[in-house]
């Protein structure tokens, strides 16, 4: 039976071999090993009107469970990486298939798009009905349909349609990750930065794949691999969360939520979200970054096949960029602490602009392919980087509903500018890419320096 810490405080005298229960302390119930803390405002203090929250101490137990929900959010960026990896070794492959060019082939990113930013308007709402754990699931089944679409090569509407449905599921499980992870009060930003180093290793393992079916005639099998993650992740979301909100789920591992008595209606959630300029700042932000980093991972095989003489190994420079993503979400994390994440952001996408000039103006296959992977790794730190900015500069009961808009919006980045690329691509050539690259990045650099550095008064 769990204890109250006023009833504990009420038993007097104490016995000799335990101290005094004074707020502030802490009782260990020894059934469970489950501390409680009790936190109560300093009488007369301006924030006397707060109310008191209990929060609930780790234990060993709640530690490994913690550890698991955290592996089990990794594989679900890892199904996304691996989704975002897919795309651009089998680009050439599927042109020639359907038999299409590039503005009709730029349709998959379109397509994709209308999933992800439908995923993102409704993800507040589905979540506040249904919770948490029921999202994740939504979202990983939804792959799951559009990928047993895709596996057959069918005409190219449902070939399309399958993205359509991928991005939704996509976006739902991005947004509860990512979410997740923001809320938590140990380790996030390192946590942040594995989870999406996470996304790296996929997007590096799937081109590997990809280049090797991209050769076959069963090239669209490489779908039915992608459905076996899928499936498997479905099934990881469905053990370990157990359709539970995300408050129980946290409450699971010791970490309380704090209810501050706002108004949580669906309604006033969307008010107060979209009255934040900061959210909006960010989610553009996102557009732009995300639409930087699938652009290159996706195009550039086209581009270095085209422009640099490349072979049917092209795809492995996909790879050598994914890769380089993965790295700099973990090697960087060191530098984002010494010189502050908002500086760091401003450094890389410096470099990054410096690098595209050299891809753009060295005519060198293996100059370009190196380059390529240095400005993944410097692109790689970019997005953690915003979603730790934004639990800083977010109030906490929009966080989840927030970091679901930003990376659902952000999204559809993955789509706008790979489609302008492909029908720019369409009138004047694959040469259009680097210059695209380089002016969107500049823009990116612009955006951050709009986005304030501390909270902003939501009214």
């Amino acid at each position: 039976m769990e204890v109250e810490l006023s009833t504990v405080r009420a038993r007097s005298p104490h016995p000799p071999d335990e101290p005094a229960v004074t707020p502030g302390t802490t009782t260990v119930e020894d059934a469970k090993r489950t501390e409680y803390i009790e936190s109560k405002p300093a009488e007369g203090s301006q924030s006397s009107h707060a109310p008191a929250a209990t929060f609930i101490a780790s234990t060993p137990a709640m530690r490994r469970k913690a550890r698991i929900q955290f592996a089990t959010l990794c594989w679900s960026l890892f199904m996304a990486g691996w989704n975002d990896g897919t795309t651009g070794p089998l680009l050439p492959r599927i042109q020639s298939v359907y038999h299409v060019g590039f503005a009709v082939v730029s349709l998959i990113f379109v397509f994709n798009c209308v999933g992800f930013v439908t995923g993102a308007g409704v993800n507040v709402w589905l979540t506040d009905r249904f919770g948490f754990g029921i999202v994740m699931v939504i979202g990983s089944f939804a792959q799951v349909i559009g990928y047993a679409l895709e596996a057959p090569a069918p005409p190219f509407p449902a070939f399309v349609l399958g993205y359509a449905i991928n991005g939704f599921g996509l976006s739902l499980q991005d947004a509860g990750a990512n979410g997740f992870v923001a809320s938590l009060k140990e380790n996030a930003a390192t946590k942040m930065g594995i989870l999406h180093a996470i996304y790296g290793v996929g997007a590096l393992s799937s081109p590997l794949v990809a280049t090797q079916f991209a050769q076959l005639n069963r090239w669209s099998f490489h779908y039915l691999v992608s459905l076996g993650i899928a499936l498997s992740n479905t099934l990881l979301l469905i053990v370990v969360f157990r359709f539970k909100d995300q408050n129980t789920c946290l409450a699971e591992i010791g970490q309380a939520t704090i209810h501050d008595g706002e108004d949580n209606n669906d309604s006033s959630k969307y008010k107060q979200m979209f009255t934040l300029r900061s959210l909006h700042l960010m989610a553009f932000f996102i557009l732009i970054y995300v639409g930087v980093e699938v652009t290159l991972g996706g195009w550039i095989v086209t581009y270095v096949i085209q422009l640099r003489g490349g072979g049917p190994s092209s795809g492995y420079i996909s790879s050598g960029f994914f890769g380089g993503l993965t790295l700099g979400r973990v090697g960087l994390l060191w530098v984002n602490q010494k010189i502050g994440e908002r500086r760091a952001i401003f450094l890389y996408g410096l470099i990054a602009v410096g690098l595209e000039l050299v891809i753009w103006l060295v005519p060198s296959l293996i100059g370009g392919g190196i380059a390529v992977s240095f400005v993944g790794v410097l692109l790689g730190p970019i997005y953690p980087i915003v979603m730790n900015h934004a639990s800083r500069v977010l109030p906490p009961w929009l966080l989840t509903g927030s970091i679901g808009w930003i990376a659902g919006f952000g999204q559809a980045g993955s789509a706008l500018l790979p489609f302008i690329t492909g029908a720019l691509a369409s009138r004047v050539g694959i040469k259009s890419l680097q210059p695209l690259l380089v002016s969107m990045m500049g823009f990116m650099l612009f955006l951050w320096a709009l986005v304030p550095n501390n909270p902003r008064r939501v009214d």
